[in-house]
């Protein structure tokens, strides 16, 4: 009896740690503009959930991302490594489609949306909590490759319900022509014809109620909306440029904003938008009727600019752009009881924190001999210190730009300059040939940083070696 007493009671103490552990949830909006959330005030966009989450949290409003599109975003926020550091520093996508072509299956598993991913090499924050006792759950838009060496079960997740491209038509789930959800491993139709965003919200629901307060859990959201769909619009022929389809939305949340928005393509936007803050508001009820809000750290960003909502003012540019508008974007972290209510920071941060900070959350282990780019970022959030970060860098081919204390320096197709971001946010005023010796400097801090990437051990899909 008494050897079965000393045995339960250290099965106990093996398991206080892991139930003290907190909950996160990270969620991931795709293609939300910097001033897309109600909150802001500057659109009528009505997203409640988002509200409250920030009138609870942190609103960050000095948020960068790595790379102003998908899927090199997406690879930063999983592994807190620069795109060129971790080898995903370009789109995992077939361009055919931009001149209307469907694929067919055979065209399609020979194609670069099906055989080019982030490097196996590469530990991601899902192998990170799952080794710390984690369960670890994607839904969404998984975006890192769709053979199977790079799915998510491959990469540290128990679970996941969601598309492997970086794309899809909302109600088809297809991208172009091909089927595109996962079940696990394997491709599913199980789901066509239902709008995606309540997909994702009852898989989600799933798997928090499998596990809160019963496990600590790791929950990686990523929506691909409010995301343009990836069809063509009617008229759209082979050979000749797609026709946007633009966002699709449900009726009911599409009406919401008829008359209020200039057209019915931002009333889609917008209607997506709201669809997603509902489905945010029920992982936040779950957690609540789990009795884990304060053992819950829940953070909120977009991975790149806003593109097809109407503008990204103050910023200049939206996605694709080095300009602020396609590089900075919204960003809320909600930790009742360790992070302040109520408080919005101006704080320099980036996507590349994010990594280090679930690390210093959750006292999971950093895997030996990896670089990481970023910090932990929560002494920030909670105001004790000044941000560390004074400088960030960004390459889209050959589209440059850096950021050092509040000097930005670009230089691309789409525009160049040097501009002070503490008085001109929105780039306005180019000061390279008032202030050539600070241009000189972010320039030469930029190929220091890239001396850097190019000395970093390679990684695949795109880098020779």
């Amino acid at each position: 009896m008494r050897a079965c007493l000393i045995l339960a009671s250290a099965f106990v103490l093996t398991l206080l740690p892991l139930a003290a552990a907190p909950n996160v949830i990270l969620i991931i909006s795709d293609d939300q503009g910097y001033p897309d959330l109600g909150c802001i005030g500057t659109k009528p966009l009505i997203t409640p959930n988002l509200d409250r989450l920030a009138a609870e949290g942190v609103r960050g409003t000095s948020f960068y991302v790595t790379w102003p599109a998908c899927t090199p975003s997406r690879g930063s926020v999983l592994t807190g490594r620069y795109p060129q550091r971790n080898g995903l520093y370009d789109m995992v996508r077939n361009d055919m489609v931009n001149f209307g072509h469907r694929y067919t299956s055979d065209d399609y598993a020979v194609s670069p949306e099906m055989t080019l991913g982030l490097d196996p090499r590469e530990v991601t924050i899902g192998d990170m909590l799952k080794k710390a006792g984690y369960a670890t759950g994607c839904v969404g838009k998984w975006d890192m490759g769709q053979a199977r060496r790079y799915l998510p079960l491959q990469r540290g997740f128990d679970f996941f319900y969601g598309h492997g491209n970086n794309g899809i038509d909302y109600y088809t789930h297809e991208r172009y022509g091909v089927p595109s959800m996962f079940r696990g491993n394997e491709r599913t139709q199980e789901d066509k014809g239902t709008y995606v965003t309540d997909v994702f919200r009852r898989e989600s629901l799933h798997f928090m109620n499998e596990h809160l307060g019963r496990k600590p859990l790791f929950l990686y959201l990523a929506f691909n909306a409010p995301h343009g769909a990836s069809s063509f619009g009617e008229g759209t022929t082979e050979g000749v440029k797609k026709v946007a389809e633009g966002v699709q939305a449900p009726e009911k949340y599409t009406a919401m904003y008829r008359g209020k928005v200039a057209d019915e393509k931002l009333a889609r936007y917008c209607g997506a938008v709201t669809c997603m803050d509902e489905v945010i508001g029920a992982v936040m009820e779950s957690v609540e009727k789990a009795g884990q809000t304060n053992n819950t750290l829940i953070l909120f960003m977009s991975d790149n600019g806003g593109s097809g909502n109407g503008g990204n003012a103050p910023l200049k540019g939206g996605k694709s752009t080095m300009w602020e508008g396609g590089l900075r974007v919204p960003f809320i972290a909600r930790w009742p009881g360790k992070l302040p209510a109520g408080k919005v920071s101006d704080e320099f941060l980036t996507s590349l924190e994010l990594v280090p900070t679930l690390l210093a959350a959750t006292d999971a282990k950093a895997p030996e001999g990896v670089k990481f780019d970023g910090f932990d970022m929560m002494p920030v959030l909670l105001g004790e210190v000044k941000s560390p970060r004074t400088e960030m860098f960004w390459q889209r081919r050959s589209d440059k730009a850096a950021r050092h204390q509040n000097w930005k320096w670009l230089e691309s197709a789409k525009g160049h300059g040097l501009y002070d971001l503490s008085t001109d946010p929105g780039e306005t005023r180019d000061l390279s040939k008032e202030k050539p010796n600070i241009a000189r400097m972010m320039q030469q801090k930029f190929s220091a940083w890239r001396k850097e990437m190019d000395a970093a051990e390679p990684r695949g899909p795109f880098r020779d070696y």
